[in-house]
């Protein structure tokens, strides 16, 4: 049992920990490059986007670049107004991992020529506005002079983060660039996908130092500070939660050895009588121990790696995305955790193992005989 549980815990503790990372991830990406400004608006002046790419493209650690701007707007519709921001992406930057936090309708659909009225609102927006997939609303984007636009709900998003889902709206970068009368080249910054988010703090402080000095850079980890701090966390608990559990297990085969042994004392004194030796009885019992530890493991391993299978292909156990950011109990499946609690829990054994056998030694033959 102590292995199973071992083994559900860190599938939905790290399922739990990589879905809110893809969720941000999704929105901002690993790195954030602006032009340098000390006013705080989601609106930035723009800078270069080609130039900026192909700078980019140097770092090793760079997987992809993927350009964006933003720009505030009201949402009017016949009996809702609400005030958003709109994020513009670029069709051949992809914004991939957003398309999983899909729930309704489609992704963007990019023209060749026209820029596209598609948009994509969260469902907690569209819930608000009482708008659905097909409807139109009218966005009004307060500049001099004002302009309105008029954009077709394409799909609905969540992601269970009031700071996404309350704030953005997605849409194609080239309606910003019309509204603010930018030429192609331009963009409102640029997001930096890194091969290895382990990485992050090292490859951010090369690509830091060969920045132009009118270009500056942010980390999601500072960007949302207290949900990463929240991330970090939990994987504290992760370690207390491992050694409290191992520690239990060990207590538990402990417990088991020393039973099995007082159980037989008259067994061990007949056999000290006939001349077997402390090793030899001593090895009795380490054998049977042993083979109870690889049986609980195996039926461990069956039990929590079948309840994680079920779970992640048939998603029984639901969530409420209220509290929990999710609508389901993750699983993340990683082949390295199982093998070390594994190989944890059957060192953990061996020494539980070893320890009581110790005490065949100190039986007495004579008074083990007699022992009822």
């Amino acid at each position: 049992m102590g292995i199973a549980v071992m083994i559900v815990s860190f599938a939905i503790l790290e399922g739990f920990r990589n879905e809110i990372q893809s969720k941000i991830f999704s929105f901002g990406a690993h790195l954030q490059i602006s032009k340098y400004d000390t006013n705080n608006s989601l609106e930035v002046e723009p800078i270069g986007g080609p130039r900026l790419e192909k700078e980019l493209r140097r770092f090793p650690q760079v997987k992809y670049t993927q350009p964006f701007a933003r720009k505030t707007a009201i949402i009017k519709t016949t009996e809702e107004v609400m005030g958003v921001v709109l994020k513009g992406i670029d069709e051949h930057g992809g914004l991939s991992p957003m398309r999983e936090n899909l729930v309704a309708g489609k992704f963007l659909t990019f023209n060749d020529t026209a820029a596209s009225t598609d948009v994509l609102l969260s469902r907690k927006i569209a819930n608000k506005l009482r708008l659905k997939v097909g409807d139109d609303a009218l966005f009004y984007f307060i500049q001099n002079p004002p302009r309105v636009r008029k954009f077709r709900v394409q799909g609905i998003y969540q992601t269970g983060l009031d700071e996404f889902d309350e704030v953005y709206i997605i849409g194609d970068i080239r309606q910003i660039r019309e509204l603010n009368a930018w030429p192609d080249s331009l963009v409102g910054g640029m997001e930096v996908v890194l091969r290895d988010f382990k990485q992050l703090d090292r490859t951010s402080d090369n690509i830091y130092e060969n920045l132009r000095y009118d270009l500056k850079l942010d980390k999601i980890t500072d960007q949302y500070a207290q949900l990463f701090d929240w991330l970090q966390l939990l994987n504290r608990n992760v370690v207390i939660f491992l050694i409290l559990i191992i520690f239990v297990a060990t207590f538990n085969m402990v417990a088991t050895i020393f039973i099995m042994i007082l159980e037989r004392v008259n067994m061990i004194g007949v056999l000290k009588a006939v001349g077997a030796t402390d090793n030899q009885i001593r090895s009795m019992f380490f054998f049977r121990g042993l083979s109870l530890t690889i049986r609980g493991m195996i039926y461990g391993n069956l039990i929590g790696l079948g309840f994680c299978a079920i779970q992640y292909f048939f998603h029984p156990i639901p969530l409420d995305p209220e509290n929990y950011y999710m609508d389901r109990v993750p699983i993340y499946w990683d082949p390295t955790i199982i093998v070390i609690l594994n190989l944890a829990t059957f060192l953990t054994s061996l020494l539980a193992v070893l320890v009581p056998t110790y005490m065949v030694s100190r039986i007495n033959p004579v008074v083990a005989i007699k022992f009822d």
